[in-house]
């Protein structure tokens, strides 16, 4: 049971981060984030109803909400980084973010093992080759790094606060609920902020109605993939729900190949693979 729905996990947040990366490069990442959520929250907020969920509340929720404020933040990231590209490369060092669930544990007493020392050694060998050539030398590929790495400690830092926002399967769906309101009320308040500067919240040609089934798809698999987490971490071993949630940007970089016909320089694509490599032993030390 942890295996599939954590198989199930990889696949869902490999296409939402597809399809959020895809999008932004036509409409704001902030609108992106903000409408995607807007859609979950409706749909969760008929499954609480449906479900009773409302009773399901207590002190556990203020870990719902945590993720709620630290969820938007590293989505904003990791799509503008997906925008600037290429995903083959962005998505494998966000799956980085794993090394903060094991962190966590680290604190609460466990103690590393070899293989977490050589995970973290692997990974930030992945960061450095995943620059490739133009590292140094450009600086959207530098700002692209440098959000996805941003992205990634929120991405992990999501897992660790959902994973202890709930007991119950109708827990569970109140504590994602909480979690999308408060994204949607950080997201939004930060995109009014944004358009108060000058920037702009639609594209130039208005509203992207076309583009309204993808949101929805975005938004509910990526709290779909937050679910199946959950519900992965809590029926069995932790390690291994964290290792095969974390590969999700394989999903991503096969999508980018296949849709986009992205091609990655060989030090871009050791790099990326280096960091998968990394991702693995962390979770598995």
């Amino acid at each position: 049971m942890t295996a599939l729905f954590a198989l199930a996990t990889s696949l869902l947040w490999g296409l939402a981060d597809f399809g959020g990366g895809l999008l932004t490069r036509r409409t704001p990442a902030l609108t992106v984030v903000v409408v995607s959520q807007s859609i979950a929250v409706v749909v969760l907020g008929a499954v609480v109803v449906a479900t009773g969920g409302w009773s399901e509340t207590g002190p556990q929720l203020w870990f719902a909400v945590a993720a709620g404020l630290v969820g938007p933040v590293a989505m904003l990231a990791f799509y503008k980084a997906l925008a600037l590209g290429p995903m083959g490369v962005i998505s494998p060092l966000g799956s980085i973010g794993v090394a903060v669930p094991v962190g966590v544990g680290l604190v609460l007493g466990e103690r590393p093992g070899l293989l977490q020392f050589v995970g973290i050694l692997v990974a930030v060998a992945g960061v450095c080759l995943a620059g490739g050539p133009q590292f140094r030398g450009a600086p959207v590929q530098r700002q692209a790094i440098a959000l996805t790495l941003l992205a990634a400690f929120g991405f992990g830092a999501v897992m660790a606060l959902i994973a202890e926002a709930s007991t119950t399967l109708t827990g569970l769906f109140l504590a994602l609920f909480v979690q999308r309101v408060t994204n949607v009320a950080a997201g939004g308040l930060a995109l009014c902020v944004s358009v108060r500067r000058g920037s702009p919240a639609l594209p130039a040609d208005g509203f992207p109605w076309r583009s309204l089934p993808a949101l929805a798809f975005v938004g509910l698999a990526d709290v779909a993939a937050n679910g199946t987490y959950s519900i992965a971490a809590q029926h069995g071993p932790v390690t291994v729900a964290a290792v095969l949630a974390s590969l999700y940007p394989v999903v991503t970089a096969v999508a980018a190949r296949g849709v986009l016909r992205e091609r990655l320089r060989a030090v871009q694509a050791a790099g990326a693979g280096l960091a998968l490599v990394g991702t693995v032993l962390l979770a598995s030390g």
